[in-house]
């Protein structure tokens, strides 16, 4: 009698991950379910046995599918908890999911660690439009990508847009190799580093050319309405009165706006007013949205990162 057989394909799932190191995952499948044949080829899983085996079998890898989803990292202790438990509940791990953003790659736990941090995402859960103001190495921009990553793995958006203004610090494009999207690459590296830590690569690969996450410089914003989108603003201290009124202006249905920036590393040219600053005056007090001013004490970078700011501060003020 020829035997039931059912195919699992991972899709914008690294196999390698999954599947563990010298497929000891499969292995402990195999142990699980030693009635069935199972077969880890490519990106895909093949079972072969008796249908009640396999209906149960394709339950467990959905299970298992969506805890790497979500933690993106698979263990002996995971893969234990959801093959002996009987629903997807049973399994749920006692961490305070308040305290974790994300589960970044390889199960990387990003959190808000400083108090201005966690008032950043208190703000952005309540606000619309949010403003995190402070120097470099307070993780504004990081923290600021992991609720957006949140928000799109929770199904609460539809895309992320990343945008920067591109605003040479004391740099020419015009002089780097290659076409635009290659000079403007290096320029958006921090948004890509921020991704890379909170999303596998294949994943956010498939993302990108999907739509489903975009980086692009600010002029492209031009003409657009944002609808269905978390949509991050870094370095806004660079952007012109025109600059960020035509941003805020985007805005569109089920939106989330979070713009970053540090008045302190202005590198517009003399004489021209920080759309940033400008923007901060006028919104103060206009309700649904938030500002959240963070500074040295959140510096999460080297511990030097802290006495280089102060250092720079103690100058200035000098000055």
């Amino acid at each position: 009698m020829p035997l039931n057989e059912i195919i699992i394909e991972l899709e914008e799932i690294s196999p390698k991950e999954f599947f563990g190191a010298q497929n000891t995952n499969i292995e402990l499948l195999k142990k699980y379910f030693p009635k069935l044949k199972l077969v880890a080829r490519g990106n895909k899983i093949k079972a072969y046995g008796d249908e009640e085996l396999l209906d149960e079998f394709d339950r467990k890898v959905s299970m298992l599918l969506k805890h790497f989803a979500k933690y993106n990292t698979l263990d002996e202790n995971s893969i234990e908890r959801v093959l002996t438990s009987q629903t997807s509940d049973d399994y749920k791990t006692s961490e305070k999911s308040g305290e974790v953003i994300v589960h970044g790659v390889g199960g990387k736990l990003i959190k808000a660690k400083t108090a201005n941090q966690r008032r950043l995402v208190e703000l952005v859960h309540k606000n619309d439009m949010v403003f995190a103001i402070g120097p470099a190495g307070t993780g504004k921009t990081y923290t600021g990508v992991a609720l957006a990553v949140q928000a799109l793995k929770n199904k609460e958006v539809k895309r992320i847009i990343l945008t920067r203004p591109a605003v040479e610090a004391g740099e020419n494009l015009g002089f780097l190799p290659g076409d635009l999207q290659e000079k403007l690459d290096p320029y958006m590296q921090p948004l890509y580093d921020a991704l890379r830590d909170m999303i596998a690569p294949e994943k956010l690969t498939n993302y990108i050319e999907k739509g489903t996450i975009q980086i692009a410089p600010l002029a492209f914003m031009r003409g657009r309405t944002l609808d269905n989108a978390f949509v991050i603003l870094d370095e806004g201290q660079n952007t012109t009165h025109a600059q960020m009124k035509m941003f805020l202006t985007r805005m569109g249905k089920n939106a989330k706006f979070l713009l970053t920036g540090d008045p302190g590393q202005i590198d517009l040219p003399r004489r021209t007013i920080s759309g940033l600053k400008e923007a901060l005056l006028i919104l103060k007090n206009v309700e649904g949205v938030g500002m959240v001013f963070l500074d040295d004490k959140d510096v999460v970078r080297h511990k030097l990162v802290k006495k280089v700011i102060e250092a720079y501060k103690a100058i200035e003020n000098n000055d």
